[in-house]
Parts: structure tokens; C-alpha cells; sequence
């Protein structure tokens, strides 16, 4: 039996590990942290939005960044204290100013397919994670945004997505809560939300029941190449003494499914992939009170001016999330990133009271082109399924799926048919 080691236990590594058990694979997943889905896949904003494929490679985005520079509260912040990764993958990003069109269409058919995967998961493995399928709604506050985005909508249709542009009154009437005015949206009837960490740690609990092995606070510090496959060294970040302070592991491939880590992990693999840290922002808003939980939407929102989304998770729990912060591997949690959050609750549900929310920092791992890197690597035997920005919730069900099936053909297997059919897993490969 081949066996397949896999770093990273976020949403992606953990999809990833289920979709090679279901082919017959041996399968090791180690990661850092004591439990699985504790750093990016821990409290995102919580869609599963097709409707958010747009990526973000324009050049209205930079000019937008560049009026934001010296505004703290501003959706979009960057640290100017020069580093040399920072500026060089944002040239690379000004450089895929050209591929934004198709990228935007490729990333759209993908992530329509990945829910499908992702609901037949939820389903099958019985795994209560808070899904709610009531779309996702667009929001804007004026003329030229909502017009912005029927050329937006124009690439998302033509990615084969279902979105219709809606008024006032509709907007109104699809939500009923949101009382303040707004210019007009569009509806995504398709779309869901949901808890990524309740999902992916009851993923990661159906792939033990299948027979996976699961390594945590294992702080790899080798991959290298031995006889036809590899071993992995690390240092158990549990143990209590010297002597047991080490482990190892012999496989026969290894996938990099690290989130922003991977670059670091490409690096010990003789790669580049050049994965930036992109800090996002979220708040969960306690709903304590009858009154609370009658005044919180349930369907989802994006307020596009403000690039801000929310989701309804359960009962008592709703989830604002946004901003993008350039800041290398900063993780502080800064009240004035944070403050922004809670007065756009307060503005447009002032019947929510916000005086239990809980605040927390994620960094996304994103590529310049804005499209994941779902690949085998120069070595046989490495593979690579990482890098996927602010979508990885959404789209992590199809690649995982692409890269299991990448590595079926190097075993010399039958592939089962995969997204590859759509032209997605080909635009990936030019891509990265």
C-alpha cells in the first residue's frame, strides 16, 4: 500500500488525506498544532461562495490600496517597511494584471465543482457543521460599485454560475433584517456557509475512523529523499524531555498542504512556491439575548465597499469577517483592525448587541496570480495543494480531489474522473 505523507492539517491537508483513503491510500497527516484546523481553518468569514471567485488581480485593486495606504481602519493595509518577499510577489501579482479575466472564470467553475464534493462529504460522514444553504447576498452602497459589479458578474456567469442581480426591495425582502439602504446587489441562491473548523475537525475525525494517522505538535525540520520515497523529521513540540524529543517517518510521497508555511516547506524540496501570508480579520458575535438572535441575518451578506461578509452559524453565533493586511507573519489581533468590524454590526443591526464578541487573526495563503497551486513537484513523489488565498474553504473539496488524482497517475492508477474535465486542473498547472 502506498503511503502518503501529508503536511498541514487546515482544510485543505485534511480533504486532501480523505480523498486519497477513498482511493485505497495509506495516509499520514502531521501538523504543528495539537489539533487539526487551528490556524487559517479556525474562524474564517465562513462562505462557501462561488460568487467571491473574482480574484483579485486588477488594477482597480490597486488603486483602491494605494488611497487605503494611510487609513488604519481601511479594508486593505499593507506595511511599507521594506522586505524583500513582499515586494517581489507584489510584482508578480501588478504581472498577472493580464491573466485576471480568465483566472476569475477558471477559479468560479472550480470552486461550483468543490461544493459539490464538499456537501456529498457532509452528508456521508454525517459531520453537523452548521450549513446554511440560503445563497449568498452582494450588497453596494452606490451606482458605480454596483456597476463595477455587473462586469464581475458577467465572468461569473460565464464560469457557469448562478447570480442575478437584485433592487433595493429584493434585497430587502431576501433579508429582511437588513434595513439600511442600499443601491442594489446580486443573489447567489447556490451558495452556503458554514463552520470550516467544526467541519474540517469532523473530517479529520471520519479519516481516522478510515484508518488515518494523525501527528500532531510535530515541528517538521526535514524532508528528505530516501531509496524510493522519503523520510520526514521533526521535533515533537509535546514532549518533556530531550530524549523523546524527536521523531521520524518513512513515506512514499509527500503532499505540502501548509498554508502559509508551504513556501518554507517548497524551500526544503529544492521548490518555489511563493505563497504570501495575507492577514484577515474576524469577529464572532455571541447572540445571547431572543432579541439579538431575531435582528442577525441568516442569510449570508458581502458588503462590497466595505469587503466585509457574514454568516449565520447555528443559532447564537454570527460570524464578520474582512480586511487584507500585508504585513509578513504578523498574528496580532489590533483593535483598530477589529473596531471596524463591530461598528458595521452595529450600523446595519443596531438591534445586535455586541457586547460578547470574540475577535481573531488569520493569515491566508496566497500566491500572487490569486489561483492555488495544485501540482506535483520537480522531485517524483512531491506534491504540492496550497496556496489558496482567501478561497480555501470554498475550493479546497476540488483540489484536493485534483491532487488525488495527480497522484494516482504517478502510481500508474486509473484515475477516477476529477475536475480536471472543466480545463481547471490545466489552468492550475499554467499558473503556479
Amino acid at each position: 500500500m502506498t503511503h502518503i505523507a501529508i503536511i498541514g492539517a487546515g482544510i485543505t491537508g485534511v480533504t486532501t488525506a480523505y480523498a486519497l483513503l477513498e482511493r485505497g491510500y495509506k495516509v499520514t497527516v502531521l501538523d504543528k498544532h495539537r489539533y487539526a484546523a487551528m490556524e487559517t481553518s479556525f474562524a474564517n468569514g465562513g462562505q462557501l461562495s462561488a460568487s467571491n471567485a473574482e480574484v483579485w488581480n486588477s488594477t482597480a485593486t490597486i488603486l483602491k490600496g494605494l488611497r487605503w495606504m494611510f487609513r488604519r481602519d481601511a479594508p486593505l493595509l499593507m506595511n511599507p517597511r521594506p522586505n524583500w518577499h513582499k515586494y517581489s510577489w507584489m510584482s508578480e501579482f501588478v504581472a498577472n494584471i493580464g491573466n485576471y479575466r480568465a483566472n476569475t472564470i477558471e477559479t468560479t467553475r472550480l470552486a461550483i465543482e468543490a461544493r459539490k464534493y464538499l456537501f456529498d462529504l457532509a452528508t456521508r460522514e454525517g459531520i453537523d457543521f452548521d450549513l446554511e444553504r440560503r445563497g449568498i447576498l452582494h450588497i453596494y452602497r452606490d451606482k458605480a460599485g454596483f456597476e463595477s459589479g455587473l462586469r464581475v458578474n458577467a465572468l461569473l456567469q460565464e464560469g457557469g454560475l448562478d447570480r442575478r442581480p437584485v433592487t433595493p426591495d429584493e434585497i430587502r425582502s431576501i433579508e429582511p433584517t437588513l434595513r439600511k439602504d442600499y443601491y442594489g446587489g446580486f443573489y447567489t441562491p447556490s451558495d452556503a456557509t458554514g463552520d470550516i473548523h467544526k467541519f474540517t475537525r469532523g473530517l479529520a475525525d471520519a479519516c481516522k475512523r478510515r484508518g488515518a494517522t494523525f501527528i500532531h505538535e510535530a515541528g517538521i525540520d526535514s524532508i528528505a529523499p530516501a531509496g524510493s520515497g522519503f523520510v520526514l523529521g521533526w521535533a515533537d513540540l509535546a514532549a518533556s524531555n530531550a530524549a523523546a524529543a524527536r521523531g521520524m517517518l518513512k513515506a512514499d510521497g509527500v503532499v505540502v498542504c501548509a498554508g502559509v508555511a508551504s513556501r518554507h516547506f517548497a524551500a526544503l524540496l529544492g521548490e518555489r512556491v511563493n505563497v504570501y501570508p495575507v492577514k484577515g480579520y474576524s469577529i464572532t458575535v455571541q447572540l445571547d439575548t431572543a432579541e439579538s438572535r431575531s435582528a442577525t441575518p441568516t442569510v449570508s451578506l458581502l458588503d462590497e465597499a466595505a469587503k466585509i461578509v457574514t454568516s449565520r452559524l447555528g443559532a447564537d453565533r454570527f460570524r464578520v469577517a474582512g480586511t487584507a493586511e500585508f504585513n509578513d507573519f504578523n498574528r496580532d489581533i489590533r483593535a483598530d483592525r477589529v473596531q471596524p468590524l463591530i461598528d458595521w454590526v452595529r450600523g446595519n443591526f443596531p438591534a445586535v448587541e455586541t457586547s460578547r464578541v470574540v475577535p481573531w487573526a488569520g493569515l491566508r495563503p496566497m500566491m500572487p496570480n490569486m489561483m492555488p497551486v495544485v501540482r506535483a513537484g520537480r522531485m517524483p513523489g512531491v506534491f504540492f495543494n496550497t496556496g489558496h488565498g482567501h478561497l480555501g474553504w470554498t475550493l479546497a473539496a476540488a483540489s484536493a480531489q485534483m491532487i488525488a488524482g495527480t497522484i494516482d497517475g504517478w502510481r500508474g492508477l486509473n484515475a477516477p474522473p476529477t475536475v480536471a474535465s472543466l480545463g481547471v486542473e490545466r489552468e492550475l498547472r499554467h499558473a503556479s
